[in-house]
């Protein structure tokens, strides 16, 4: 698989996360909301494409998306504020680009993109609310 998702402007995250900053997460006060995504209730967007919406602020939203083979964002999607998304698994095309498990994708405000998967896709992502 090397050389399969080539370097680009998107940014790839390698060692993210430490099991010790999960621990402390869990131990903290009541300030840290903490979940499993998987019991977070689904809601299908359109038929293949399913969200799970995540605790949110008042600066920004979180969700995670699984894709089923074959589908496609239902239309352009169009950023306010800034957005960004991680790949957990699978591959999504989006804006030309093939962007497997690990890919961490940022899109400046007033960008469009519409995924879309040939094989199914994770993503968990963040939108940072306009101000």
């Amino acid at each position: 698989m090397a050389g399969m998702y080539p370097a680009t402007s998107f940014q790839t995250l390698a060692g993210a996360g430490r099991r010790d900053d999960h621990d402390r997460m869990t131990h903290q006060s009541d300030d840290v909301q903490v979940l499993q995504v998987d019991e977070v209730e689904p809601v299908e967007v359109v038929p293949g494409i399913v969200r799970r919406r995540l605790p949110a602020t008042e600066r920004a939203r979180g969700w995670m998306y699984d894709f089923a083979p074959g589908t496609e964002w239902p239309e352009v999607d169009v950023h306010e504020g800034e957005e960004r998304y991680y790949v957990v698994s699978g591959e999504f095309i989006d804006r030309g680009h093939r962007l497997g498990p690990g890919s961490y994708v940022v899109f400046a405000p007033g960008n469009t993109h519409r995924p879309r998967t040939e094989t199914g896709a994770r993503m968990i992502g963040i939108s940072i609310l306009a101000t």
